[in-house]
């Protein structure tokens, strides 16, 4: 099982995005769970990311949020970098 690992970055951004939307802590659960256990289950709707952010993948949280993670499966890890809605995800810069 891929150990998830929360960079400091990631951890910081994570709280002020839940004070925003703690109605998404379920679900969110629930997805860190999903790409603990099955990385590629369908529900997470995980994908390659184009242009500068080529080299990064993303989860769904839902249809609307998402988390950009750094996706090092032989490694056995998952690195989260950030979490927001699909504009803030796409255009950020990493």
């Amino acid at each position: 099982m891929p150990e998830i690992i929360l960079t400091e970055g990631y951890r910081k951004k994570a709280i002020a995005f839940f004070k925003d939307h703690p109605q998404l802590i379920p679900i969110y659960k629930k997805t860190l769970y999903l790409l603990q256990s099955n990385p590629f289950h369908p529900s997470l709707r995980l994908h390659n990311l184009k242009g500068s952010l080529g080299s990064f993948k993303t989860v769904s949280i839902d249809m609307r949020y998402r988390v950009l993670i750094d996706f090092i499966i032989h490694e056995n890890q998952i690195i989260l970098l950030d979490i927001g809605d699909h504009n803030k995800i796409y255009g950020g810069e990493y």
